[in-house]
This record gives C-alpha cells, sequence and structure tokens, in this order.
C-alpha cells in the first residue's frame, strides 16, 4: 500500500490533482495463518485523462514491483470508472449566467475548485462540450451529502430546477 501512495506524491505533477485510495485490504481466514492470496482494493481520480493513463501504467509497475522484490507475483486488475466530471468554459459561462437571470449574481458562485466526484455526465462531456452544474440543495435534512443512506433529497429546490432549464433552453433556442 505504501509504494501506491506515492505514485501521486512523488510521481505525478504536483499542478495536476490526482488521488489513489487503496481502502481495502482482504487476506486470510485465520489468525495464525498466512493467507496464500491478498487483495488490495481501491479507486484513482485525476481531473486529466493523461493523469489516468500514467496512474494505472505507475500503479501496475509498483504493485509487479513489490511483489518481485519479495518473490511473489501480482496480478492488476484496473478498470476503469467514470472520468472526472470536467465542464467547458464556455458552457459553464452561460449556464452560469441563465442561473444569475433566476437568482442573481450573487448567488451563484464561479469560484469553486474541482471537485474529485465522479459521475456518469463525465463520459457526456468528454464527447460534447457542456456544464454541469450544482444547483444548491445541500445537504439533505439528515445534514448528509450525496452518496449517504441517510441523504433525503431537497424536493423544495425542484421548482427552481424546472425554472433554471426552461430559462437555460429559451436562452439557448430563442423562439
Amino acid at each position: 500500500i505504501q509504494p501506491l501512495r506515492t505514485v501521486v506524491s512523488r510521481r505525478t505533477d504536483p499542478r495536476r490533482s490526482a488521488v489513489v485510495s487503496v481502502p481495502r485490504l482482504q487476506g486470510g481466514e485465520a489468525y495464525n495463518v498466512i493467507p496464500e492470496v491478498v487483495t488490495l482494493g481501491g479507486t484513482v481520480r485525476a481531473l486529466d485523462n493523461a493523469v489516468r493513463d500514467a496512474l494505472q501504467a505507475q500503479i501496475t509497475a509498483a504493485a509487479e514491483g513489490v511483489a518481485a522484490a519479495h518473490g511473489l507475483h501480482a496480478t492488476v486488475d484496473y478498470r476503469r470508472g467514470y472520468p472526472a466530471t470536467v465542464n467547458h468554459a464556455a458552457q459553464a459561462e452561460f449556464a452560469g449566467r441563465v442561473a444569475a437571470s433566476l437568482v442573481g449574481e450573487d448567488r451563484v458562485r464561479r469560484d469553486m475548485d474541482p471537485s474529485m466526484g465522479a459521475e456518469d455526465f463525465g463520459f457526456m462531456l468528454m464527447e460534447k462540450p457542456g456544464a454541469y452544474l450544482w444547483i444548491g440543495n445541500g445537504p439533505g435534512s439528515g445534514g448528509c451529502m450525496l452518496h449517504n443512506p441517510l441523504y433525503d433529497f431537497n424536493d423544495e429546490i425542484l421548482p427552481l430546477g424546472v425554472r433554471f432549464w426552461r430559462a437555460l433552453v429559451m436562452a439557448r433556442l430563442p423562439l
């Protein structure tokens, strides 16, 4: 696990965002038997596909190198998950103007740092220019964010969402 942690800290350009997490370690069933097989599992996040490519190669090399140094064999099953959801500037600006026309410029945040969160919309943004916006739903009534079993969507925000989509379409395709 330690060599995998250095893939980002030592081999990735510090100006490029990347995360390699190894939260899963499974091996054996008994406390007094060295397991024949140990499995590590984790996730890789990056805002740039070239960085993702490099991380995949570096993770494989690190795992195989550590195993070989100890007379063992490592198999890396690297599965590409969702890409980062990276907005295109022109489309994000357009959507921001539409949002500001509905709620006021002071209520539209344009200074947010990129998020490593993955979303299936990321695949669409790899093919066509677009933008993914957060409507400002915030934590659900349980005080937690998305991807939490206690999350409770704020239904009160739905009318604003409908108004935003209508305004977006009208601004893009005026009648």
